[in-house]
């Protein structure tokens, strides 16, 4: 059978990697004007991830990576698109994405990189099945989300800190029959609060050269009341919109999986939508907000427990600065041998 009869896409494989040292919100709090009674309330959050000073962005997507790759039972050089989702990569430029494909030996690959904050997963994912679907030559993609936040937030910042995380996950795109895997996906943008979550430093506006670092600027900003307001105006509008060109009706949905921003914006989003929590998976509890890594890891996890079966109707969904939402529903369907 032809690659060009295989229309569908679906994930064959999921991975992630975290560091080796979490942070606990008594831990944190010594820095910081509340208590860890108080971040858990708010949030729901208990502890975050932070690397190591020699750890690396590329390393860990690399190891997300090779670790989605097992998982599918597909070696590095039948990947065709590598696709990194971050706002913190190793630099500037050359993109984070060339890096990975020289550590996994992945010589075949076409890449690039996303930047569309904490809704790059979805995105990474949107643009890489659109890729094969247009080009039968592109086997399979490795989408990879990864962050190392806690290298531009200022630790004492109760406004960043008690959220932010570092860490990566990533997901292997395959070809599939018809109708199962990616069915669409729907965005949204409301620029109205642009700079409500924001890092100004190092930007062209804001270049480094020639001053002194200024924790104003070159740290990260973000202002948690506008955060919440978007989200929950604008994030169950684009999932209904993604069920809508999905031709699902949302209560056809099995399970949903989301950004990991914060415990109670979930639990609001969820209620709000007509669900209950048992139709999702959460790790903000014990792995904190690690931005466009942040859904790769939930859903790798999410896969690692058992919470998806072939054939749920699953949605993605997330919000990051700019504003930007993204949702996407699939079909779930595994390889046979990995399939939950």
């Amino acid at each position: 059978m032809s690659n060009t009869t295989y229309s569908g896409i679906t994930i064959a494989g999921v991975g992630h990697h975290l560091p080796a040292q979490a942070e606990d919100n008594a831990t944190l709090c010594r820095g910081l004007e509340v208590t860890p009674a108080w971040i858990l309330e708010k949030t729901g959050i208990e502890k975050r991830y932070v690397a190591a000073a020699d750890d690396s962005a590329s390393d860990y997507a690399a190891k997300a990576g090779q670790r989605a790759l097992e998982m599918a039972g597909l070696a590095p050089d039948v990947v065709d698109l590598i696709v990194v989702c971050t706002f913190s990569g190793d630099y500037l430029f050359p993109p984070v994405s060339a890096r990975v494909q020289q550590q996994l030996k992945a010589t075949n690959a076409q890449i690039f990189d996303v930047q569309a904050n904490c809704t790059g997963f979805v995105t990474g994912l949107t643009v890489a099945s659109d890729r094969m679907k247009v080009d039968p030559s592109v086997r399979h993609a490795l989408v990879i989300g990864v962050e190392f936040m806690t290298r531009y937030i200022d630790r004492t910042d109760v406004n960043t800190a008690i959220y932010l995380s570092d860490g990566a996950g990533a997901a292997l795109l395959s070809r599939v029959d018809p109708d199962l895997g990616i069915q669409a996906s729907a965005f949204h943008t409301d620029s109205s609060n642009f700079e409500a979550v924001r890092m100004r430093g190092g930007g062209s506006s804001f270049q480094r050269h020639g001053r002194v670092f200024d924790a104003a600027i070159d740290y990260m900003e973000m202002n948690g009341i506008a955060t919440w307001k978007q989200a929950i105006t604008h994030l169950p509008k684009v999932i209904r919109k993604a069920c809508e060109k999905s031709n699902v009706e949302l209560a056809a949905v099995d399970f949903l999986l989301f950004h990991q921003a914060n415990l109670r914006m979930i639990e609001y989003i969820v209620k709000k939508m007509g669900f209950d929590m048992s139709k999702t998976y959460t790790n903000v509890q014990h792995v904190g907000n690690s931005g466009a890594a942040s859904l790769a890891i939930v859903l790798s996890e999410a896969v690692s427990q058992g919470c998806l079966k072939n054939g749920d109707l699953l949605v993605l969904a997330a919000v990051g600065a700019g504003f930007n939402f993204g949702a996407s529903v699939w079909r779930w369907h595994m390889p046979v041998s990995k399939a939950v």
